[in-house]
């Protein structure tokens, strides 16, 4: 029987040919290529024509051009993984748009656990990363996530000592969860039906992020303006106050969200999380300030600059507290070692870091007696149910909670005594 003519469009170095019951694709590396060192492989496409000309146009033609032109043509971009292997189930994730649509946080999350995953490196000396998706079923991974649980490492005598780092490991497997249900539905039947990163029973660690008082508070802002970080010092009672993480408050937090012309008595607070986005007021009814101490040092630093990030280093140029390894990827590694250096000179609790104001500042606002949906306000998060892993419980809301049963009881006339 004669075949059908096919006037399909195909990529640069893409050949279609006769099968069995239709049309398979391929890609041909040319053999100049080849004979030039070229470590992209020829590779079967497949019969699904959109399949195949977008692992082409998506993955292999900017590879093959990256190695063309020595990087030239982009920033980087890394050798296409092998078809069918847990590297190209990544690979088709990040290629699609429920990955593409996601923050740059989000993806830089992702990307951290596909690297464990993907890294690990089994007895006989391959990447899981280069193994087959058919291959890698429910025991390898559970295998695979007691072997990721524990890290050794060095601590600062010397010594070997072992760590668990079960939040990262555990993110990690809801990652490739993630990218397993996603490629699946883009490639249907390529891909065991049993995802095997699927009902793993996961726990978490249960590990608490230190909160501070409102006292070490006071002592971390009085010793570091002692030694002249003033900026870090405004930065804590910001985390504090206004309940936000580092990156909105060294990263996002610029000159014209505070007090801009337009909005001359509020401040925009920007929640990179959760992209949440508000103005937050800055005065009452009567015109009282709501936050004196911190709208003053901030309106000391709007006197000085008129554009740019508001918190900037203390020294120097005065540059910016994070530096930026990647344009969307803030690394606030300088910014943690000044405030263990200042927690340290004030004497306070070793485990604190800048994160154990933010939950302050939320415990704070349980001990007020606010409510769900006061705390919610102020801290921009979605839903309550988070709000038990950041207001943590303490003696004075349990004293508290019993005086309002003990006055609900008396209300009602039924007295205990």
């Amino acid at each position: 029987m004669k075949r059908d003519r096919t006037v399909l469009p195909l990529p640069d170095y893409t050949l279609r040919k006769p099968l069995a019951g239709g049309w398979g694709y391929y890609f041909n590396v040319p053999t100049w290529a080849r004979k030039a060192g070229c470590e992209i492989a020829n590779e079967p496409l497949g019969r699904d024509y959109d399949a195949a000309v977008r692992r082409v146009e998506e993955i292999l033609l900017p590879a093959f051009r990256s190695w063309r032109t020595g990087g030239a043509t982009d920033a980087k971009v890394s050798l296409p993984s092998k078809a069918g292997t847990l590297d190209w189930m990544f690979a088709e994730y990040r290629s699609d748009r429920k990955y593409t649509r996601l923050s740059a946080k989000q993806r830089r999350n992702h990307e951290v656990g596909f690297k464990h995953v993907g890294d690990y490196v089994l007895k006989d000396g391959r990447r899981l990363g280069s193994v087959a998706v058919n291959a890698v079923n429910t025991a390898v991974v559970d295998a695979v996530y007691e072997k990721l649980l524990v890290v050794s490492e060095k601590d600062a005598d010397g010594n070997m000592v072992e760590r668990e780092r079960r939040t990262s490991i555990n993110h990690a497997m809801k990652s490739c969860r993630r990218a397993w249900n996603v490629t699946a539905r883009r490639h249907p039947g390529k891909l065991p039906v049993v995802n095997p990163f699927a009902s793993m029973s996961l726990k978490s660690s249960g590990r608490e992020t230190p909160t501070a008082t409102f006292e070490e508070l006071v002592s971390f802002r009085a010793k570091a303006a002692e030694l002249g970080l003033h900026s870090l010092a405004t930065a804590a009672l910001i985390a504090w106050e206004w309940l936000q993480r580092e990156t909105d408050i060294f990263a996002t937090f610029m000159i014209e969200h505070y007090r801009p012309k337009d909005r001359p008595n509020m401040v925009r607070v920007i929640d990179e999380k959760t992209e949440a986005e508000s103005w937050v007021p800055l005065f009452d009814e009567d015109g009282a300030p709501l936050h004196p101490e911190l709208m003053a040092e901030l309106d000391a630093i709007k006197r000085e600059r008129i554009a740019g990030l508001v918190l900037r280093r203390d020294w120097g140029t005065r540059g910016s507290w994070p530096t930026w390894p990647k344009p969307d990827m803030p690394d606030f590694t300088h910014m943690s070692r000044k405030t263990k250096e200042v927690i340290r000179a004030a004497g306070l609790r070793d485990e604190l870091s800048f994160t154990s104001f933010r939950h302050g500042g939320l415990t704070e606002s349980g001990d007020a007696e606010l409510t769900d949906r006061e705390i919610l306000a102020q801290s921009r998060h979605t839903t309550v149910k988070v709000l038990t892993k950041y207001v943590k419980r303490t003696a004075r809301q349990r004293a508290t909670g019993t005086k309002k049963r003990r006055a609900s009881r008396t209300k009602s006339g039924h007295l205990s005594e």
